[in-house]
């Protein structure tokens, strides 16, 4: 049964030397940590929805905000504020919400869980890679990084994978690639899901792409993913 969350709150946190900043959704006891990855449209109500969803599962969900405040709906503005995020910042910041998550007082365990959307999907995977035996579970919805281009030889989690069948973005062929590259390269072997579903299923804010049932058994699936890999 969910418990009842604590507000989110708005939290700075260090970022190799810098600060960065994101929502942090708490639970009413304790739990492990997730560390939630925006979608390309920025930190909107969504993402910070899907934090409070997990608080209330008993996780201590932290989203960072990687474009500092700006959020868009338009496909063009998010497709430029994407390439115009430094990788390298993104990355730090969200090594930062590791360590953040890791150190904060309601949070239990020795590794986090990640669980990312479209853009954050694949900086789901390339965080886990970074982050080693830091990172306990790894959950990417309809986002792949570069296979050809991503060392991939320091993932340990688990991980399972939300696509769609219908998506325009992101082939079945190119699905296969990851996994097949990421079981090349590492000792993980991705459980991968298809939906009979488009580009950003999960988002129910989003009425042309979400499909109820397909996100539905994505975030059942995802719950029982996270408890058996950090407990909750």
């Amino acid at each position: 049964m969910a418990e009842k969350a604590n507000p989110r709150q708005n939290v700075s946190f260090p970022s190799s030397g810098g600060r960065a900043h994101g929502y942090l959704a708490l639970p009413a006891g304790s739990g492990p940590g997730v560390v939630v990855i925006q979608e390309w449209w920025g930190l909107t109500d969504h993402v910070a929805e899907v934090a409070d969803r997990l608080a209330a599962e008993g996780f201590v969900a932290l989203a960072p905000d990687l474009y500092g405040g700006p959020t868009t709906h338009d496909a063009q503005e998010a497709a430029r504020m994407m390439q115009e995020l430094p990788v390298e910042r993104a990355a730090r910041d969200l090594g930062g919400a590791v360590d953040h998550l890791l150190g904060h007082e309601k949070s239990t365990g020795s590794a986090v869980g990640v669980v990312g959307f479209c853009m954050g999907g694949g900086f789901a995977i390339v965080l886990a890679a970074q982050q080693g035996d830091r990172v306990g579970a790894t959950v990417p919805f309809y986002g792949v990084p570069s296979a050809d281009g991503t060392d991939f030889s320091g993932l340990t989690s688990p991980m399972l994978c939300h696509f769609g069948e219908y998506d325009r973005t992101i082939s079945v062929d190119a699905v296969e690639q990851l996994r097949d590259e990421i079981v090349r390269q590492s000792p993980v072997a991705p459980q991968v899901h298809v939906y009979p579903a488009g580009h950003a299923f999960f988002n129910d804010r989003n009425p042309a792409a979400y499909q109820e049932e397909a996100a539905e058994l994505a975030w059942r699936r995802t719950l029982t993913f996270l408890r058996g890999k950090l407990g909750s």
